[in-house]
């Protein structure tokens, strides 16, 4: 009998049942994850969408159980790197437990604080740190400004020359210019870009001259920038100039119309900031969405396929990078519609088009599982194999995908619901947030 596509369906033992997405339930029922991990030092954590109740649970419970059993001491998040020193910060104890809004809302970009799913996930890590003898640290590996404004990473390198080389003065030229373009959240991005369109040529050129003028600098004199500040407040600001410099190489490349370059620059620098946490981390568990961890050319509608983080980090590290997808079936999932803008950020989901990796994986089992592509027996390798295509950020969009290539293991949730916003968090948002948040939530 040959492979269904319709009803195609891994075998029983090929399907490992998540007994819950509690992230305080014991998790006896990992023991899967126990024997996939091995010595891997970054175990990365896939999604289908940003902004997903589920997902948001399951990584808070997967991260509880890497550290306290596996001695994993780090979690690094698709979020801006300069931004989540205050997340960082508060989970170690900084502060109070009432800071948790304000945390999350000016801590985490692109709108990944405003949820209570979230603002629960930093709280655990902060009750986990009260008691581990080894804290685990939070790093965000992203852009700066919600990809959209260069303002945080050249203020914070702003801050740091001042103590660094006093009798210097960076080029307020330099912020000025972007000032001029800088969005406050992704709901504020297309007006920016718009006036970043408006910029003279001149203008543009000397933003970016000036940046690697700035890298330039700290280059030359880091050893002594590294004797007056200390060695790992050089390498923040480094990194941050870097990233910096990063989204000004990105912006450009929009405003051109190349999208390619878009993906494969913000991805290099995902895969960079991550190799800079592993020099000071042993072990990493990493959140991103599944085009930027799978071991896979990352592709969007009109867009070739561009390498992901995941195909870097798979080259420099080999065996120790882990790579677990994520599969959904039903319920919503973000909107990428033109409305989303207007507050209207979730959207249904149809069913699992037949034949992909969504489908055969939903037509498994009933509930959520885990599957290791490493070890399924020839027929289940086949039916995986023959699910060339998965659900890619949207309801609709399906990328051509080999998943036995581009994931170690995969997780399925039958049901995406919106995670729930945050009125803590939202408090501390800007006002171009909160009109489409409150939209959403009286749609809710």
């Amino acid at each position: 009998m040959t492979t269904d596509t319709v009803t195609a369906r891994l075998s029983a033992h090929a399907v490992h049942p998540l007994r819950t997405l509690d992230p305080a339930a014991p998790t006896d029922d990992l023991d899967w994850l126990d024997e996939a991990i091995g010595d891997a030092r970054v175990v990365a954590i896939g999604e289908t969408a940003h902004y997903n109740r589920e997902t948001f649970r399951l990584r808070d419970r997967l991260l509880r159980h890497l550290a306290e059993r596996h001695g994993f001491g780090a979690y690094a998040m698709e979020t801006g790197f300069v931004e989540a020193r205050l997340v960082d910060a508060w989970v170690r104890g900084t502060g109070t437990d009432t800071d948790a809004g304000q945390v999350a809302a000016q801590g985490l970009t692109s709108l990944m604080g405003l949820w209570t799913e979230m603002r629960d996930h930093l709280a655990g890590m902060r009750r986990l740190n009260a008691t581990a003898a080894r804290p685990v640290s939070f790093h965000g590996i992203d852009l700066p400004g919600s990809n959209a404004s260069l303002l945080p990473g050249l203020d914070a390198v702003t801050a740091y020359l001042a103590d660094a080389d006093p009798d210097f003065t960076v080029d307020p030229a330099l912020r000025q210019t972007a000032a001029a373009f800088a969005a406050t959240s992704a709901f504020s991005a297309q007006p920016a870009l718009t006036v970043y369109l408006g910029l003279t040529a001149e203008a543009k050129d000397t933003l970016t001259a000036g940046l690697a003028d700035l890298a330039a600098r700290m280059a030359g004199r880091r050893l002594e920038y590294r004797r007056r500040t200390g060695d790992e407040a050089y390498r923040q600001a480094l990194r941050a100039l870097h990233l910096t410099a990063a989204l000004d190489t990105t912006i450009r490349a929009m405003v051109r119309g190349d999208q390619q370059a878009v993906l494969y620059d913000r991805d290099a620098a995902l895969a960079d900031t991550l190799q800079w946490i592993l020099d000071r981390e042993e072990r990493v568990v990493l959140a991103a969405h599944n085009g930027h961890i799978q071991r896979w050319p990352t592709a969007f509608p009109g867009v070739p396929g561009a390498t992901p983080m995941g195909m870097h980090l798979a080259d420099s590290l080999g065996s120790d990078y882990l790579a677990i997808g994520m599969t959904s079936g039903q319920g919503q999932m973000l909107n990428v519609g033109a409305d989303f803008v207007t507050g209207t950020l979730f959207a249904p989901m149809d069913p699992p088009r037949p034949g992909s990796l969504d489908a055969l994986l939903h037509a498994s089992h009933a509930g959520p599982f885990a599957t290791d592509l490493r070890r399924l027996d020839d027929t289940d390798t086949a039916a995986v194999r023959a699910a060339t295509s998965h659900r890619a950020g949207n309801g609709s969009f399906y990328a051509d995908i080999d998943p036995l290539q581009a994931f170690d293991l995969l997780i399925h949730l039958p049901q995406l619901t919106p995670a729930t916003p945050d009125p803590a968090a939202l408090a501390h948002a800007p006002d171009d947030v909160q009109r489409p948040f409150t939209q959403c939530a009286s749609t809710m």
